[in-house]
C-alpha cells in the first residue's frame, strides 16, 4: 500500500494523513462495530482520495466520530483538497455554511448511509496552494467566519501534541468530543501521526455504556472540557476501576484551579496524569500545556508553550504591572488567517504572530497565568459577551457603568443606589445578552473605580462584583433580543417547541409564508434585517461588533414584490387600475422561495415532509374558504373545492377560473417535490443546484410555446403552461455567480415576451420585477411601509382567495371603498387562519415550550439535565448518540 500521490506537482498535503499505511496491521480505529487496522484504513482514505479526483476542490465534511466521516477527512487532507469541517449535529449550521462557501463536494450521512455529494468536477473557487482545513472559531457554529488552516498547521500541531503527551503506538483514545472541534481533531490527528488507536464514539462519559466500551478497548485516555469533568463527579468517576487509563486532558475552558487541584490528586492516587491545556482554533489546538507534575501546585496557571512554540507579553497601559501583558503566540501551528467570504479562500499568510486577546503574567516559575482579557469579550455559558456593548446599552439608559467579564458571570459596576436600581440594570442586561440573572453580578457605587490616570479600573469591577448578588430568576426579564428570546419568538412563529440557539429559520421548517412575518418580528427586535438572516443560526443574529444600525430602513425585494403583486392583483379585477402580470410574478417567487426554504442540506425525507407541509398550508385554506363559499352560493363547484377546476372544468363556468393562480402553484409544487423525492433527482440537484432548475425551465418551455401539440391553452390546467415561470424563479435563487444571474435574467427576457399577445405593459411588468428579484437584494424603504408591505405580502394568499367575494358587494357604491375591503377581510382571515393552524398544535405543547428553550439555551455546556444517568434510565445502545454531549469553549 502506497500514500496517495500529490494531485500536481507543488500541491501541499498533511503528510501523516497520507502515511497511514506505514503503521501496518496496527489497530487505527475502534468501533461498537469492531477493529479497523491502520493498512485497512489506507486502503479506504486512498480509494476516497482516488474518487475526490486530481483537481483541488473545496470538500465539506459533515463531522461525526464515525469511520465514514474520518475517511473522507484524511482522504482530502492526503491528496491536498482543502476541508471546510462542520457540525455533524446542527444541519442548521452545515446548511449555513454551504450557503456561505457553496463547497465543490458534501460529504455527508443520508438516510444512514454516507454520500459523497459532487457538485462539480472543478473547483468553483480560487483555492491557496497552503490551504488545507477551514474551522468555525468556537462559539461561532453556522458563522461564515472560519479559521484557515494550512498543512504545515495540521502537521506542526499534532507533531507538538504527541511530543509532550508523549503518545505511544500502544494507546487507545476515546473520542469524547465532536470531531468539528479543534481540540477534539487535534486527539484524531495526534494519535493518528504516532499509530496510536481511536476508540470511535460519540457516547457521553455520562454513559455508563462508553465506560463499557473504554474498558473493553483498553482506553489509555480522554480528552474533556470543563463541563466533562462535572459529569465525571456525577457518575462516580473516583471509583471506577481503570487498569489502562494513562493520562487524561482538559482544554475548551478555563477549569477551575481547585477543580484542576482536585483531579490532578485523583490522578496521582489511581496512576494517571492531568493534563491541562490552553489554547485557541486560531493556533490550530493548543499553544501551552501544565507538566502534569506542577497541576497541584500551580492549578491557575495556563503552563508553558507547547514543543516548537513560544509565548511573549506586550505591555499594555491598562495593565501597568511589569510582568504582565498580551499573551502573543507564534509557532508553525499559527493560522495562515481568517475567512469571512468564499474570496478569502485565496489569500495566503494573513497573520505571524497570534495576539491571543489575553492577558497574562508570567510567574517566578516560569509559568505563564491567564488574568484577563485585552479586548474584554468573555464567555459566558456558551455565549460571547462584550462588555463594551453592555456599557454602551446601559449608557442609554442614563446608567452609568463599567463592565467586565469571566468565564463565570458578567460583573457590572453602575452609579446607583436601592435594590431596585439593581433589578432594574440586571433586567437590562439579561434582556440584551441573553444571560440568566444569576450570571449577571451587579455592584452599586458612589462613582466608578479609576485608575491614577483616569482610566476604568476593571480589575476592580471583578472584585467588587464577588460573591454575586442574589438576583431574579432569568425567566423575569422582558422580552426582547437575547438567544433566549428569539428562540421563543422562532418557535411561536414556526409552531415549533424544539428551538435552541443553532437553530435558523430554514432549519425549523419556515417557508415563504411565515418568512415575511418572521423578518418584520426580527428587524423589530434587531434593528435591522442581517442579510442571509433565513439560514443563520439564531445565536448569531445580532449588529456585527462595532456596527451602528443604518438610520433608513429596507425592505427585502421578494418581500416588496409579494405585497406590490397581490395589490395589483386585487386593483386590477375591480378595475381601480390596470396594472397586470403580478399572478406571474408570484408564481417566480414561489420558485425563489421553493429554493430558498426547502432545498437545503437536509436529507431528502426531511426536504420532502417540510415541503408536503408547504403544500398543505396553501391548499388547505384555499379548500376551507372555497368550501365555505359553496355553502352561501352556486359561483363554484367540486371541482374548485378539489382545485381541480382547470382539469375538470366545468369550461363555460365564468367563476370557476377565479382560483387558477391557487391550482397551478399547488400542482406546480406537488409535481416539483415528486420529483425531489426520487432518489436521483435529489442526487442531482444537490450536484447541480443551479443546473436543475434551468433544465426544467426549459423544459417548460416546450408547452409555453406548445411545441407539443397539446389543445389550447384555455383547455389545459395553466400549471402546464405557467411552470416555466416557476423553474425561472428557482434558478434565480440558486444563481451563485454574476454570470449565473444574468443567464437566468436572459432567459426571462427572452421567454416572457409573446406570452400575452398585444399586452406589452403585462410583460414588461413580469421582467423588469423578476430583473429586480435576482439583482437586488433589497430597496430602500420605511418603517411604515415595511409594516404595510409585511402585512400585504403574508396576507397575499388570503386576499387573492377572499376578495373575488368581497369586492361584488361593494364595487356598485365604490370601486375604492371595494378595495379597501378586499385587502382588510383577506388579512383578516390570514390572521384567523394562521392562529387556527399554528394553535391546534401549540396547545399540546404549551405547557412544555418555555422549559425546553430554557435548558436548550442555558444548560453548561449546552448539556441538558437528561445527560446525567438516572436509576430508572435505560443505558445507551452502543455506537448511538448520547445527549450529553457537551458543547465546547474556546481558550484553556
Amino acid at each position: 500500500m502506497t500514500a496517495p500521490p500529490a494531485l500536481l506537482p507543488g500541491i501541499e498535503t498533511v503528510p501523516f494523513a497520507g502515511a497511514l499505511a506505514a503503521h501496518g496491521d496496527r489497530t487505527a480505529v475502534i468501533t461498537a462495530d469492531g477493529p479497523v487496522t491502520y493498512r485497512e484504513l489506507a486502503a479506504r482514505v486512498e480509494a476516497t482520495a482516488t474518487r475526490l479526483g486530481r483537481a483541488r476542490r473545496l470538500v465539506l465534511v459533515v463531522g461525526a466520530n464515525t469511520v465514514e466521516a474520518l475517511v473522507v477527512h484524511l482522504a482530502a487532507l492526503s491528496a491536498g483538497h482543502p476541508v471546510l469541517l462542520v457540525p455533524g449535529d446542527h444541519p442548521e449550521a452545515v446548511q449555513s455554511l454551504v450557503d456561505a462557501y457553496d463547497p465543490d463536494v458534501v460529504a455527508r450521512p443520508d438516510g444512514g448511509q454516507w454520500v459523497l455529494d459532487e457538485r462539480r468536477p472543478v473547483s468553483a473557487h480560487d483555492l491557496h496552494p497552503d490551504l488545507a482545513l477551514l474551522l468555525s472559531t468556537s462559539g461561532s457554529t453556522g458563522s461564515p467566519k472560519l479559521v484557515r488552516l494550512s498543512h504545515e498547521n495540521l502537521q506542526a500541531n499534532a507533531e507538538s501534541i504527541a511530543e509532550y503527551l508523549e503518545i505511544r503506538d500502544t494507546d487507545r483514545a476515546a473520542t469524547t468530543l465532536p470531531m468539528h472541534y479543534c481540540y477534539g481533531l487535534s486527539v484524531i490527528h495526534s494519535h493518528l501521526l504516532r499509530g496510536a488507536a481511536l476508540i470511535l464514539t460519540d457516547l457521553s462519559v455520562a454513559d455508563s455504556c462508553f465506560w463499557e466500551l473504554f474498558r473493553t478497548a483498553r482506553g489509555t485516555t480522554f480528552a474533556g472540557v470543563p463541563y466533562t469533568f462535572d459529569l465525571l463527579d456525577r457518575v462516580g468517576f473516583a471509583s471506577m476501576d481503570l487498569p489502562h487509563l494513562r493520562y487524561v486532558t482538559q482544554a475548551g475552558g478555563r477549569l477551575a484551579p481547585d477543580r484542576v487541584r482536585h483531579f490532578a490528586s485523583l490522578g496521582r492516587a489511581a496512576g494517571w496524569e492531568l493534563f491541562a491545556m490552553y489554547g485557541q482554533t486560531e493556533a490550530t489546538a493548543r499553544m501551552a500545556y501544565l507538566p502534569p507534575a506542577l497541576a497541584e501546585t500551580h492549578p491557575a496557571a495556563a503552563g508553558i508553550p507547547i514543543p516548537g512554540g513560544s509565548f511573549r507579553l506586550e505591555p499594555l497601559a491598562d495593565w501597568p504591572q511589569e510582568d504582565t501583558g498580551e499573551l502573543v503566540y507564534t509557532g508553525p501551528n499559527v493560522m495562515l488567517g481568517y475567512a469571512h467570504t468564499p474570496h478569502d479562500l485565496a489569500l495566503g499568510r494573513t497573520v505571524d504572530d497570534l495576539r491571543t486577546g489575553d492577558i497574562a503574567r508570567l510567574t517566578p516559575d516560569g509559568l505563564y497565568e491567564i488574568v484577563g482579557r485585552r479586548s474584554r469579550f468573555a464567555k459566558i455559558l456558551g455565549l460571547r459577551i462584550d462588555p463594551a456593548q453592555v456599557e454602551t446599552m446601559l449608557a442609554r439608559h442614563d446608567i452609568a457603568s463599567l463592565c467586565a467579564g469571566d468565564d463565570e458571570a458578567l460583573a457590572i459596576a453602575a452609579v446607583g443606589t436601592g435594590a431596585a436600581e439593581a433589578r432594574r440594570i440586571r433586567s437590562l442586561v439579561t434582556s440584551e445578552c441573553g444571560l440568566p440573572a444569576g450570571a449577571v453580578r451587579v455592584h452599586l457605587l458612589a462613582e466608578l473605580p479609576r485608575l491614577p490616570t483616569g482610566k476604568p479600573d476593571y480589575r476592580t469591577v471583578r472584585e467588587l462584583a464577588r460573591p454575586a448578588d442574589a438576583g431574579p430568576p432569568a425567566s423575569e426579564h422582558p422580552l426582547g433580543s437575547s438567544p433566549k428570546d428569539l428562540c421563543l419568538l422562532y418557535a411561536r412563529i414556526l409552531d415549533r417547541p424544539e428551538v435552541t440557539p443553532d437553530s435558523s429559520f430554514v432549519s425549523l421548517g419556515g417557508d415563504s409564508l411565515s418568512y415575511v412575518e418572521m423578518s418584520l418580528h426580527l428587524e423589530e427586535r434587531l434593528g435591522h434585517l442581517p442579510t442571509g438572516w433565513h439560514t443563520t443560526p439564531i445565536r448569531d443574529l445580532r449588529p456585527p461588533e462595532g456596527e451602528v444600525p443604518p438610520r433608513g430602513r429596507t425592505v427585502e425585494t421578494s418581500v416588496a414584490l409579494r405585497a406590490m403583486a397581490i395589490f395589483c392583483i386585487v386593483g386590477s379585477h375591480i378595475q381601480v387600475f390596470g396594472i397586470k402580470g403580478g399572478a406571474h410574478l408570484l408564481l417566480a417567487i414561489a420558485g425563489y422561495n421553493f429554493a430558498r426554504f426547502h432545498l437545503t442540506a437536509a436529507g431528502r425525507g426531511e426536504r420532502v415532509r417540510r415541503a408536503c407541509l408547504s403544500i398543505a398550508r396553501v391548499a388547505v385554506p384555499s379548500m376551507i374558504w372555497i368550501g365555505f363559499v359553496l355553502l352561501l352560493n352556486d359561483d363554484y363547484t367540486l371541482a374548485n373545492l378539489a382545485l381541480l377546476d382547470s382539469a375538470l372544468g366545468p369550461e363555460d363556468s365564468k367563476t370557476g377560473m377565479h382560483f387558477w393562480f391557487v391550482e397551478a402553484l399547488v400542482h406546480i409544487l406537488i409535481v416539483a417535490v415528486a420529483l425531489l423525492a426520487l432518489p436521483l433527482v435529489d442526487r442531482v440537484e444537490r450536484r447541480f443546484p443551479y443546473g436543475l432548475p434551468l433544465t426544467l425551465a426549459a423544459l417548460g418551455l416546450l408547452t409555453r410555446y406548445d411545441l407539443l401539440g397539446l389543445p389550447d391553452r384555455t383547455r389545459i390546467p395553466d400549471a402546464v403552461t405557467v411552470f416555466w415561470l416557476f423553474a425561472l424563479g428557482w434558478a434565480a435563487a440558486k444563481a451563485r455567480s454574476r454570470t449565473q444571474r444574468i443567464v437566468v435574467t436572459a432567459a426571462a427576457l427572452a421567454t416572457v415576451p409573446g406570452f400575452f399577445p398585444g399586452d406589452l405593459g403585462r410583460e414588461a411588468i413580469i421582467i423588469g420585477t423578476f430583473a429586480l428579484l435576482v439583482w437586488v437584494p433589497s430597496l430602500p424603504s420605511r418603517e411604515r411601509v415595511n409594516q404595510i408591505a409585511g402585512l400585504l405580502a403574508t396576507s397575499s394568499l388570503y386576499i387573492y382567495l377572499t376578495h373575488w367575494q368581497v369586492f361584488p358587494l361593494i364595487d356598485g357604491f365604490s370601486r375604492h371603498l371595494a378595495f379597501l375591503a378586499s385587502l382588510i377581510i383577506g388579512i383578516a382571515y390570514a390572521t384567523a387562519a394562521t392562529r387556527l393552524m399554528r394553535g391546534l398544535p401549540s396547545l399540546r405543547s404549551r405547557g412544555r415550550l418555555r422549559e425546553r428553550v430554557r435548558l436548550r439555551t442555558f444548560s453548561p455546556g449546552g448539556t441538558p439535565p437528561s445527560a446525567v444517568p438516572s436509576p430508572g434510565r435505560p443505558a445507551c445502545r452502543p455506537g448511538t448518540r448520547s445527549s450529553g454531549t457537551s458543547r465546547p469553549a474556546s481558550g484553556r
